[in-house]
């Protein structure tokens, strides 16, 4: 037995008080005369002997009744040992956008908030974990406004993040009893997380009522001479559909309408022509109803792309006109005896095409180019100074040229997964003509990534680790002379590359919880800042400002999908569209059936009332002063009975 109270049971010495009463309520008898002795005398003692028969009783009950009193204030209950230390439950709820299906009695995530408030227990102490907020040590009522004002998140960490956060949390509260509960429609788990949980926890699957939908999964252009056609590339979960209507938006104007079917399981492309010069802050819209409808819609923005500044300083760089062409690029050329520094600054790329050495003014030029983010690409020269060529590059890193090695080589390697080299390839090529040089200077580098390598392994083609503004640096003649790389088909995309990735054109559209870099073709004064807003919400990015340009990253916000401007003051710089991250439309889940099989410590139910109730069970408590209280009563109607009918 336990006492909530037990400083009242110190009281009960007043239990002496009425065995003193007792003890000292002593009643004379008076002896009478009368002529018949013997029978008087009997008369006496029975009445004595009745007398304090009836004294004990009321004695009795009395001391039953004040104990009973005493008892009843100190509330006695009867409990597992446990269930007296402080417990805290530790509560994982998944706010996804993919909790916005509909189950048997609602909206999935609105449905869990109100099974938690009416089902919790109000006197425990919680730690709350979501998939964007922490609340730690909160109250019964804290959690209840929390839980009201709930909203979807973009964000969807992994079941095994959310784990090692609750573990962290547990090793903290060491004098405290935790109940885990993660609460989940468990959506994109391949693997099961849950192999090797060592505390106990208890899982509710979320589950949605229908598995059938349709989404918008991706846009991108193709160009023609005369137009421009926006490919809208839709994904169907589920049964086949027909007549779905599909419409493009230009901000809130109606641009086009089509309707289309799509087979089961299947994905299916539409298309939208747009004219050629034509801009538009872009909407699609799929009208169909079904398990997600966030991903009926998808923001795009298309926008004329601005021009890269390309500047190459040589001889002999005519072919380089071929691949920076001028729909795409302004592309420039000075002779290494002519060169314009004015024109410098404003370029994005640079390229020093086999110059016999660096001169001295044109290296300070080049620090300062690739100190403001600039690009720069170095080819040497087969007669190149290279203590010329390694003052430079000592400048940035301790990367060297070695002495010209005279030799045939081929370029067999290519990283792959370098950025420069991500969608070139469809397939692997059999059969590949390898371009050849008949010299090159190995590049002697610690810090240096290789984009493209000889038969040896040696480097042809590096690019060097800079703090700021990218290095590329060749090991050879490229002229064709020396080289035969100018006749293979990789020339175009590593130099078309070198143009595109100096620049990062604001794209299509960006991903919500993604890292994503724009850079901006702006200036921006000292105390100036840039801002992102919409309608509805407005924030500063980080920005890094460069002499020519403005990056800006985004990653934590914006939270919400749709179209959002950048902002000079109240200028409009640039317009950018977030979409929600595609793989929240998947209808794969965890099958949480068999993680009690293999798992003993996990419990799964469907249920969120179903798990409070158990909670609730183990730890409830059986209290007793309710019986005190009635035999207290009882004793006091005894008492009454005692002294009115029982007659000595």
């Amino acid at each position: 037995m336990h006492f909530k109270n037990p400083e009242v049971l110190y009281f009960l010495w007043l239990l002496i008080i009425p065995i003193l009463v007792h003890l000292f309520q002593l009643q004379k008898f008076v002896k009478v005369p009368f002529t018949n002795v013997a029978f008087l005398q009997k008369i006496i003692q029975d009445s004595r002997k009745s007398s304090k028969l009836k004294k004990w009783l009321i004695l009795a009950t009395r001391m039953i009744l004040l104990s009973a009193i005493l008892f009843a204030f100190s509330e006695p209950f009867f409990s597992d040992e446990k269930s007296t230390k402080n417990e805290n439950i530790i509560l994982y709820i998944d706010n996804s956008l993919s909790t916005q299906a509909k189950g048997e009695k609602g909206f999935l995530l609105q449905v869990a908030a109100k099974e938690i408030i009416e089902n919790a227990p109000q006197s425990n102490k919680y730690s709350l974990l979501t998939n964007d907020e922490f609340y730690n040590d909160i109250s019964f009522s804290e959690l209840k406004k929390i839980v009201i004002k709930l909203n979807y998140s973009s964000k969807k960490p992994s079941i095994n993040n959310v784990l090692l956060k609750i573990n962290s949390l547990l090793k903290k509260q060491t004098n405290t009893l935790n109940e885990t509960i993660l609460i989940s429609d468990f959506q994109n788990i391949y693997n099961n997380p849950f192999t090797n949980v060592t505390p106990p926890f208890s899982i509710i699957k979320l589950t949605e009522s229908q598995r059938n939908n349709i989404s918008v999964d991706s846009v991108f252009t193709s160009n023609s001479m005369e137009e421009t056609v926006l490919h809208v590339v839709v994904k169907n979960q589920g049964e086949t559909k027909k007549n779905v209507p599909i419409a493009m938006y230009n901000e809130k104007e109606l641009a086009s309408k089509q309707s289309f079917s799509i087979e089961e399981n299947s994905t299916k492309t539409i298309l939208f022509p747009i004219q050629k010069e034509e801009a538009l802050i872009g909407k699609i819209i799929l009208s169909f109803s079904d398990t997600f409808s966030f991903d009926n819609t998808f923001y795009f923005h298309l926008k004329l792309p601005k021009k890269i500044n390309v500047l190459a300083i040589g001889n002999e760089v005519d072919f380089l006109s071929k691949i920076y062409t001028k729909d795409e690029f302004n592309f420039t050329q000075n002779l290494p005896e002519n060169i314009n520094y004015n024109l410098m600054p404003k370029q994005e790329v640079l390229i020093l095409y086999e110059l016999e050495n660096i001169p001295e003014i044109l290296s300070k030029s080049l620090q300062d180019f690739i100190s403001k983010s600039g690009s720069i690409v170095i080819i040497p020269n087969p007669n190149s100074d290279i203590n010329s060529y390694n003052q430079f590059l000592q400048k940035f890193s301790s990367s060297t040229f070695s002495a010209k090695n005279i030799d045939s080589l081929k370029i067999t390697n290519i990283n792959e997964s370098h950025p420069f080299f991500k969608n070139v390839f469809s397939k692997k090529v059999e059969n590949f003509q390898y371009p050849a040089v008949n010299h090159f200077y190995e590049i002697n580098s610690k810090n240096d990534t290789k984009m493209v390598s000889f038969e040896n392994n040696s480097s042809f083609l590096s690019q060097i680790n800079v703090p700021s503004g990218a290095l590329y640096v060749f090991s050879s003649a490229i002229k064709k002379k020396s080289s035969s790389f100018q006749n293979s088909p990789l020339i175009v995309p590593v130099f078309y590359n070198f143009g595109k990735f100096s620049f990062s054109q604001s794209q299509l559209y960006f991903y919500l919880d993604e890292e994503n870099s724009i850079d901006l073709d702006i200036q921006l004064q000292k105390d100036e800042i840039l801002e992102i807003s919409n309608s509805t919400t407005s924030f500063i990015p980080m920005q890094q400002t460069f002499q020519n340009k403005v990056n800006i990253t985004t990653k934590e916000n914006p939270s919400k999908a749709g179209s959002y401007n950048i902002k000079k003051n109240d200028e409009i710089i640039e317009k950018i569209a977030f979409n929600t991250p595609r793989e929240e439309s998947l209808l794969q889940f965890l099958d949480v059936t068999q993680i009690e099989k293999t798992n003993p410590k996990i419990t799964v139910s469907n249920s969120v009332s179903s798990v409070f109730k158990n909670i609730k069970k183990k730890n409830e408590v059986q209290s007793l002063w309710k019986w005190f209280l009635a035999l207290a009563i009882v004793s006091l109607f005894l008492e009454i009975l005692i002294l009115k009918f029982y007659k000595p």
